[in-house]
């Protein structure tokens, strides 16, 4: 484990050194800052008209608020994580320096941990800026913090997925746009996936739609914890870091 906490490190040093990671931050604030002054906006004036009615308002921060914006998030991920797996290890095939990591005394399997590991890590810093946000609605209000916590149990391990379908594709190619792009495509593809069965009932339907990452965060954003909504998760973790580690023996015996 040192091993994959030292090149974890690296990893996230390389991210801050470089604009990557505060321009991927400014970018993240920027989008989920507009998504919660537009729910919280619909929300009071909701509110204010409900009063001026005389109807009673069920202020439910957590079905109002809360969970419309934490899907907004796995929204805007779809976006984030292929800029932040794009590089792993695309540029290091740009820069020559893959021959070298080939031939290291590092297990593959080390490498591969350490760079996912330093992905999950930056895209949990995303997550972190949220808190800034959600810090206001405990302030003046009294949402539930448990089903809060579940929900950022599911981006995280929906995230974790993700990325490791971009690390397995960032090491099929060295230009990082084209390592990017098809990340970007194959997360998109994986969210719509379950839009299917609003329009088709057969079998193959049914299984395109389980294969949804969307589809599985449902329960977590409701605050309920699926044990096979978390095995779907983890498998897909570790099919993506399996097929990762093929790719990467490819690559040892190429150098």
């Amino acid at each position: 484990m040192r091993n994959t906490w030292t090149i974890c490190r690296k990893e996230l040093g390389s991210y801050f050194v470089s604009w990557i990671a505060y321009i991927l931050l400014t970018l993240f604030a920027a989008a989920f800052g507009f998504f919660f002054w537009t729910l919280l906006t619909v929300f009071v004036v909701e509110g204010m008209e409900m009063q001026m009615r005389g109807q009673a308002f069920p202020m439910n921060l957590n079905e109002q608020i809360i969970r419309p914006l934490l899907m907004n998030v796995s929204v805007i991920g779809l976006f984030m994580i292929p800029l932040i797996t794009m590089r792993l290890f695309a540029e290091e095939k740009r820069n020559g320096t893959i021959e070298l990591l080939a031939t290291s005394p590092v297990l593959d399997l080390e490498i591969i941990l350490g760079k996912w590991l330093a992905a999950l890590i930056l895209y949990s810093s995303l997550l972190l800026l949220t808190g800034l946000n959600l810090a206001f609605l405990f302030k003046f209000g009294h949402p539930d913090w448990k089903p809060l916590a579940v929900a950022y149990l599911g981006l995280l391990l929906q995230a974790g997925a993700l990325l490791a379908i971009g690390t397995f594709i960032s090491t099929l190619t060295r230009n990082q746009i084209i390592a990017g792009a098809a990340t970007f495509v194959v997360c998109l593809l994986l969210y719509v996936f379950g839009w299917v069965e609003g329009f088709e009932s057969s079998t193959w339907a049914h299984v395109l739609a389980y294969t949804s990452v969307a589809t599985h965060f449902d329960s977590f954003v409701r605050g309920v914890i699926d044990l096979k909504d978390a095995v779907f998760y983890l498998t897909v973790i570790i099919l993506g870091l399996f097929f990762t580690s093929r790719s990467m023996e490819s690559l040892r015996w190429r150098s």
